[in-house]
């Protein structure tokens, strides 16, 4: 086996991390408990595959619970469809045989009979089978679950005469024998936590890196199984031979995030590190000397850690710490000012003690705004099923949404509620001011005015210069400036399907600008024609991945999208008034620093302008080149126009809807039976609908006044019926009206799309021998229809050269900006993804 790097191949990643369970203790036949920390596991380390750049869009997969049969079949999939990579993860509970010598993976279903096996679980040995006849030329096993280690002697022992196990490397979280704490609600095991952090460090990490810096960092960090024993990761025979390695990873370096509940403020790493190089400095002149220097870093640090370096008692008592919660986009401007304010002459009493820390950390935007407005009394008091100690952070002191429009819907959602534990007290003003812009290569930027016009417009200018411009947009549900910029993009009234088509097809939004930033130059052709719609400040002040090499951008400031005009709100929690003097003094105190002129030299060197006025930049250096250098305000943002763009953006990305239509004509009879044949080639797109997606199938044969018959009724369904429909489905002793058949469909979709966002599609699949129907006005009449339905249409053709220039097919794909297909594509594979963009199936 040679050094394996995966790049450009056709990968997978299989994530199954089994967090819910249906039978758990105190039932006799359930399993221990529920993992609700499997849940951040199955996040973060998908968040880290799709960060590490080796796995692309949509190669990707998570299993959230599982039932076996679902497990197995994704298994089957990714085995079939990976050609380079195959990385399969599981994280959940597991047992072994009375002998130790099988290993069953417990899915959502689990169950323990004694004396009747285990149900609801899947052996290792067949996970093993499946993996050896996959037609990946690498594997990798990550296992974070009890007995783990028990992995790698059934691997050995596994019956293999092909010698297909040997690409099979196995990573396991904890020794054999040896069963793992279930960690907690706030954050993903060690194992996966330690993983993914190592994961997210950047550059290239290769598995055997990856096990010796996870093995490493699990011993620094002390981590216990059960029985207070140590708990140690294993690999399958490692040292590995430097030859014989996998690359994992391969992403520029992104700071990572801070650990979720951290207590020690972001400035404690580099003072303890600034402290280690001042003991071994002072070592040679006495301990004189070494207090002399602890004294002055005193100052700043009020003590903390100092202690521990001198064996000394100090005058310094423990500092009250606040807590703020901050849009993610700001949170490297707002930690930046914090670290900076912790050691300032404003927090620093006249013995040299510390005032307050502060601890900053961030949360999803939609998610906070709920919570604040709704959840607050969850807030104080977690349940198991409504948790945002768990899923946002602690209590917030003080919080600094992206707008104040935020503070108007929590204050909104709020005044529904019978009560509530929180009181919001928002500053007068706002803290500073970024635009959202249009970010495009400079080499696209010359054409366009860079202000004075509305985005729609400048999309249609950058259109104009390249046709093959992609506009890309964070997660709106995620940062408050992408909300502003779906705003903006959805128009007044613009359609939402429409305006998310106009969008760069991704597999899942980057959850902040900064990562959507650090992650276009993945790919030098996205890069070169990517545009983006992000905060401006992040063009000023970088990204934290300078060591990717990136397409310099210039802003184009649309007039129509809001900015950012960050808010500074106290937030008072009932029963929180034991400390409230100090800790009202402290919020005050921070917030009278970031606004005057120490905080505004921080938030200017991160790119921020003035909030007043001509919205100046706040760094008095030379306006960077793409920049300009006064800009006026686009409208203040709006909290109903908000709230309205994320139930569009929802309803966008919610259920969908797909009418497949089946040639059934008799020229099909050669192209109908097994995977390869029509009904066999749509049930293989199934996987991408979910129980709440609405399709059907029209059998399209004839040529009078019904160009169809309904195969499948127009629905929900469960996959099963659906599959069953598709196997009855018979080829007809007729010719087929594709004309006739495609503008009933086209108004038959309209008709359902009306009055909502959803997701649409219509796939007509055919061997095109009825083409000569789809010419002259009959195919005007089609190209027509389509253009205006506002449902795309997926033309899929069974001879090689369906898709050719001029074909129908590809007029008509075009005409309702879909996709054409034909058997010169890998047409499976591409139909699914098709499918599943519009749909909220498994796949």
């Amino acid at each position: 086996m040679s050094r394996f790097d995966p790049r450009g191949k056709v990968n997978r990643a299989l994530l199954a991390g089994v967090s819910e369970y249906d039978h758990t203790a105190p039932d006799p036949q359930g399993v221990n408990g529920q993992l609700p920390a499997v849940r951040h596991n199955r996040t973060t380390l998908e968040d880290a595959l799709h960060r590490g750049g080796v796995f692309g869009t949509g190669e990707v997969r998570t299993l959230a619970s599982p039932a076996p049969d679902d497990f197995t079949g994704a298994l089957r999939r990714a085995c079939r469809e990976a050609r380079g990579l195959l990385l399969l993860y599981f994280a959940g509970h597991a047992v072994t045989s009375t002998s130790g010598n099988e290993l069953h993976l417990q899915m959502r279903t689990a169950r323990v009979l004694a004396g009747h096996g285990l149900p609801g679980s899947v052996s290792f040995s067949q996970v093993l089978g499946e993996l050896a006849e996959s037609n990946a030329e690498q594997v990798v096993v990550i296992l974070d679950c009890c007995y783990a280690g028990n992995a790698a002697g059934i691997w050995h022992r596994f019956d293999d005469p092909k010698r297909k196990k040997h690409k099979i490397l196995l990573l396991m979280s904890v020794q054999p024998n040896r069963c793992i704490l279930g960690g907690d609600a706030d954050a993903a095991t060690p194992f996966t936590r330690e993983l993914t952090r190592v994961l997210d460090e950047g550059g290239d990490v290769w598995l055997s890196d990856l096990y010796t810096a996870v093995k490493e960092r699990m011993a620094a960090a002390k981590y216990k199984a059960e029985d207070d024993d140590p708990q140690r990761p294993q690999a399958l025979a490692p040292p590995w031979d430097r030859e014989a390695d996998v690359l994992l990873a391969a992403g520029p370096e992104v700071p990572p995030p801070s650990p979720p509940g951290d207590p020690r403020p972001p400035w404690f790493a580099r003072l303890q590190d600034l402290l280690d190089r001042a003991r071994e400095a002072v070592g040679r002149s006495g301990r004189t000397a070494l207090a002399a220097l602890l004294a002055v870093l005193a100052t700043g640090a009020g003590g903390y850690g100092i202690l521990a370096l001198t064996g000394d008692s100090g005058p310094c008592g423990p500092s009250l710490e606040l807590r703020v919660l901050v849009d993610p986009d700001l949170e490297p401007a707002m930690r930046a000012a914090a670290d900076d304010y912790v050691t300032s002459d404003a927090n620093t009493t006249a013995e040299g003690c510390r005032r307050s820390g502060v601890t900053v950390n961030s949360a999803g935007a939609a998610a906070v705004v709920t919570a604040l407005g709704e959840r607050t009394d969850a807030w104080q008091k977690p349940r198991e099923d409504e948790n945002p100690q768990r899923d946002i952070g602690p209590q917030p002191d003080v919080w600094i949404p992206a707008t104040r429009a935020d503070v108007d819907r929590v204050t909104d959602a709020a005044a529904q509620q019978d009560r509530v534990f929180a009181l919001l007290e928002p500053e007068a003003e706002p803290i500073a001011y970024s635009p959202v812009v249009l970010a495009v290569p400079k080499t696209l930027g010359a054409g366009l005015e860079p202000t004075g016009q509305p985005l729609s417009r400048l999309l249609a200018a950058l259109e104009r210069v390249d046709s093959e411009v992609e506009l890309h947009r964070p997660d709106p549900e995620f940062t408050g400036s992408a909300l502003l910029a779906t705003a903006g993009l959805y128009g007044d009234d613009a359609d939402a399907r429409g305006a998310e088509r106009s969008l760069a097809r991704v597999g899942r939004p980057e959850p902040s600008a900064a990562r959507l930033l650090c992650t276009l130059p993945a790919d030098d052709a996205v890069d070169d024609h990517g545009a983006a719609l992000v905060p401006e400040f992040l063009l000023k002040s970088g990204i934290g991945c300078h060591r990717a090499t990136r397409a310099e951008r210039v802003a184009a400031y649309p007039d129509d999208v809001p900015g950012l005009e960050p808010a500074f709100v106290r937030v008072r929690w009932e029963g929180g008034d034991r400390d409230a003097d100090a800790r009202d003094d402290a919020v005050d105190r921070f917030h009278t620093w970031l606004t005057g002129q120490d905080g505004r030299t921080v938030l200017g060197g991160h790119g921020f302008r003035s909030a007043t006025g001509e919205r100046d930049l706040l760094d008095t250096e030379p306006v960077p080149e793409g920049l300009t250098a006064s800009v006026r305000p686009a409208k203040a943002a709006d909290p109903w126009d908000m709230e309205r763009t994320l139930v569009r953006y929802g309803n966008a990305h919610g259920p969908g809807r797909v009418l497949y239509l089946l040639d059934s004509s008799g020229s099909m009879a050669g192209r109908w039976d097994g995977p390869s044949g029509g009904p066999g080639i749509l049930k293989q797109t199934l996987p991408g609908l979910g129980g709440e997606d609405e399709y059907g199938v029209w059998a399209v044969h004839g040529t009078g006044d019904r160009t169809h018959t309904e195969l499948l009724k127009f629905g929900t369904h469960k996959r099963s019926d659906a599959e069953d429909r598709l196997d009855s489905a018979e080829v007809r002793d007729a010719e087929a009206d594709p004309h006739g058949a495609l503008l009933d469909a086209l108004a038959f979709m309209r008709e359902r799309g009306t009055g909502d966002d959803r997701p649409q599609l219509i796939v007509y699949l055919t061997d095109g021998e009825d083409d000569g129907r789809l010419t002259g006005e009959a195919l005007d009449d089609v190209l027509e229809r389509a253009g205006g339905a506002g449902v795309p249409v997926a033309m899929v053709s069974l001879s090689s050269s369906g898709c050719d220039q001029d074909r129908p097919a590809t007029r008509i794909a075009e005409a309702g900006r879909g996709r054409c297909l034909d058997t010169g594509d890998d047409l499976v594979p591409a139909l699914h993804d098709e499918v599943a963009h519009v749909g909220s199936g498994e796949e």
